[in-house]
């Protein structure tokens, strides 16, 4: 019998049969886990297989970027509405960027803007957790990032972690959420643009050598094989997965590598820029390159409540050639095709500019920028009206951003996880996988 990702694993198929020809083991499940998840409850469920989207680099801009200083100016609106900064034309034909993004103009061809974004979360802490989740905030329960999903799934490969935040977690909706722990994003706890840059647990402390670290590992395999014969729990396992990852990480070459910028020369580096937006995307590229699944980068603060001129003028000069580098990077090395990246914020700016000279909080519509790994090249999607308040048409909200990113990575949306309680839960509640913007 066939299946595809796109059916359900029938629950009238008797015990012999899911044993028939190793079934459950293609399925990623074994007998027992789809027992338990039976008897709890779960209806859906689909093996996770890579689509388009091998890899996948989120540049996360906290504060909320104003989308008409950056991918939706409004170059024809009154200058209260239209702000401080001119336009430039892009690759799109009939379509400008502010000139604040003039290098991202230039690679606009292999870009899909979504100008259409919108959800109605007007503080920070709830827009980022829309943004890092694809779910509404809930005070009963605590939901994955796309990371922790991604790791969940698919899993890490060349002793590599899955899920890596650059240059460390930066909140709280970045974690598993009602996932194991073990799940969670390695931090690399450091810039990479300080001149002192290192990555955390890749290397011995200089007071333990190779025997004493192999004896401490000895050591810890008896003590938890002493409490894993008292009780079984998430935090066991969790530990125990995070100290084998641990002592990979230690011992493996293409880590240290991966994480390794001196690797690259001072022209590539100089490309990006050699400041943060620039070295984390360098990063970034290095560790999916490498076998990173899925990287996390936040760049800046765009909460622009005063002075939107001068903070956009300090901060996005160095994003808008990091970001164009990185993509064009990516393509001149076979890459793009096969890395999502996504570039976004906790929502936009208000449409008019305040007494202060800056904008304030707008959920209402705002701008993602999303390239490569099954994205469609030059493309625009959705649109503001004619002074940022709404969106014109192809309104795109957070479940359907999420079910499309997942979508491309290979992850079926509405599958259903386990949460705490035995409660099953969907990767995203609702939403449709857009395919105007896939190819």
């Amino acid at each position: 019998m066939k299946f595809s990702r796109s059916s359900y694993l029938p629950f009238d198929f008797s015990r012999r049969s899911f044993m028939h020809i190793g079934l459950l083991g293609g399925l990623g499940l074994s007998l027992g886990d789809f027992l338990q998840m039976k008897a709890q409850g779960a209806q859906k469920f689909y093996k996770s297989v890579e689509g388009p989207a091998k890899n996948v680099i989120h540049i996360y801009l906290p504060g909320g970027m104003a989308h008409q200083e950056s991918w939706d100016p409004k170059p024809y609106a009154p200058l209260e509405y239209r702000g401080p900064f001119g336009s430039v034309k892009t690759k799109i034909p009939g379509i400008h960027f502010s000139e604040n993004f003039q290098e991202s103009a230039k690679i606009a061809d292999k870009l899909t803007i979504c100008r259409s974004m919108t959800h109605g979360e007007a503080a920070h802490e709830r827009g980022t957790h829309n943004m890092f989740t694809g779910y509404k905030p809930s005070p009963a329960i605590k939901f994955p990032s796309f990371g922790s999903v991604v790791s969940h799934e698919l899993g890490s490969r060349k002793n590599l972690p899955p899920y890596v935040c650059i240059p460390r977690v930066p909140n709280e909706f970045a974690g598993s959420g009602y996932l194991s722990s073990s799940f969670g994003p390695f931090s690399v706890g450091s810039d990479p643009a300080k001149k002192e840059f290192e990555v955390r647990d890749l290397s011995l402390p200089k007071d333990i050598s190779d025997h004493r670290f192999a004896d401490r590992k000895n050591l810890l395999k008896m003590v938890d094989s002493h409490f894993r014969s008292k009780e079984n729990s998430d935090g066991l396992d969790a530990m125990d997965k995070f100290y084998k990852d641990a002592y990979s990480l230690i011992n493996s070459k293409e880590a240290k590598e991966a994480f390794d910028l001196s690797k690259e020369n001072q022209k590539v580096k100089e490309r990006y820029g050699k400041n943060e937006a620039g070295l984390r995307m360098l990063l970034a590229r290095r560790l999916v390159e490498s076998g990173v699944r899925f990287v996390s980068l936040t760049y800046g603060g765009w909460d622009h409540h005063q002075n939107i001129e001068t903070g956009f003028s300090k901060q996005a000069p160095q994003l808008d050639k990091a970001f164009a580098t990185l993509i064009s990077d990516l393509d001149e090395r076979g890459m793009l095709d096969s890395t999502l990246v996504i570039l976004s914020s906790e929502f936009g700016r208000t449409p008019k500019i305040n007494k202060d000279n800056g904008r304030d909080h707008y959920p209402r519509v705002f701008s993602v920028a999303l390239a490569g790994g099954g994205i469609t090249r030059g493309n625009i999607y959705g649109s503001s009206d004619a002074f940022a308040t709404a969106p014109e048409d192809n309104p795109l909200s957070v479940e359907d951003l999420a079910s499309t990113i997942y979508d491309r990575i290979g992850i079926v949306a509405d599958k259903e996880l386990m949460a705490p309680g035995g409660r099953p839960m969907e990767i995203v509640d609702g939403g449709k996988v857009i395919k105007e913007i896939c190819t």
